[in-house]
């Protein structure tokens, strides 16, 4: 069975889902998860796990992620993006130096407010059911952190390309709403690329073109142990692959840290963590012994 991470460069108006559901049908396992919604609008970086993979999603939701967004000042929408309803517009007098000065004000760590039309649930509801029905109400404020945002292009009157690198939850549409409101006219996201996730770039990427193309789709795959390729490796073999493989703690000389763990065939096992001269799964990814 396949078994490893695929960089996908969503299409737009596919759902992230949508990529997902076609990748089940492709590479013939029903596993597959993602690393990161994007929104139909969007395209872009979507790292989407296959098989025993699946279970480094966790690890890879938490990185840093970086987008290039069209910002339109004068327009707010009640999406905070070019699909929604169209609330308010006003005149544009805004130069480039304007809009750049209030950008620190979203740099580093802040608190952002998650949009109403978002998957976010409050008492058992997602914030888009309740907006679609006309409801508005009350979000707590989110902490994040922006650690790189800038001003790359102005492209008309209203339109500023902006490049943004965040953490996990951050939302740009909100970000481009938010921006617009400190500048008093407004502003809206009109296009969202995403650039890099979980430490993929699009350099990483295919489209769903030369996935549905391709005569050996698995052979696109990374290896899952390639996600953790920052962590040194660790080879076992004999009495101590054993207690590994039966998710057992066993004894390792070496500093303190986070490793990738082989067993002596060279599969990997786990990524495993060693304190104190103990190694202890943090996560395992070999195959059960009736998969092989």
């Amino acid at each position: 069975m396949p078994d490893g991470i695929i960089i996908v460069d969503k299409p737009q108006d596919w759902t992230s889902m949508d990529v997902c559901a076609k990748l089940r049908r492709v590479m013939g396992e029903r596993r597959v998860g993602h690393a990161g919604t994007l929104d139909p609008l969007a395209t872009g970086v979507l790292p989407v796990f296959v098989g025993r993979a699946t279970r480094a999603v966790e690890f890879a939701e938490r990185g840093e992620k970086e987008y290039i967004a069209t910002l339109r000042l004068g327009v707010v929408t009640d999406t905070q993006d070019v699909t929604g309803t169209v609330l308010e517009e006003h005149p544009v007098e805004v130069t480039r130096a304007e809009l750049e000065a209030v950008l620190p004000r979203f740099t580093g760590d802040i608190q952002q407010i998650p949009p109403m039309y978002s998957a976010l649930k409050q008492n058992g509801k997602k914030l888009y059911e309740l907006a679609r029905q006309g409801r508005i109400v009350e979000r707590k404020p989110r902490n994040i952190t922006i650690s790189a945002l800038e001003v790359l292009e102005q492209q008309s009157e209203q339109n500023f390309l902006l490049r943004v690198r965040c953490s996990k939850g951050t939302y740009i549409r909100t970000l481009c709403h938010d921006i617009g409101q400190a500048l008093g006219c407004g502003g809206t996201m009109a296009t969202l690329r995403r650039t890099m996730a979980a430490g993929f770039d699009l350099s990483q990427a295919v489209t769903m073109d030369e996935i549905l193309s391709a005569d050996n789709a698995p052979a696109l795959l990374f290896s899952v142990d390639s996600y953790f390729a920052d962590h040194p490796a660790v080879n076992i073999s004999g009495e101590v692959e054993r207690r590994c493989r039966n998710g057992n703690q066993f004894p390792s000389k070496g500093e303190d840290g986070r490793f990738r763990v082989y067993g002596e065939s060279g599969e990997f096992l786990m990524l495993g963590e060693r304190k104190d001269g103990v190694m202890s799964t943090v996560k395992s990814f070999f195959a059960p012994p009736e998969q092989k």
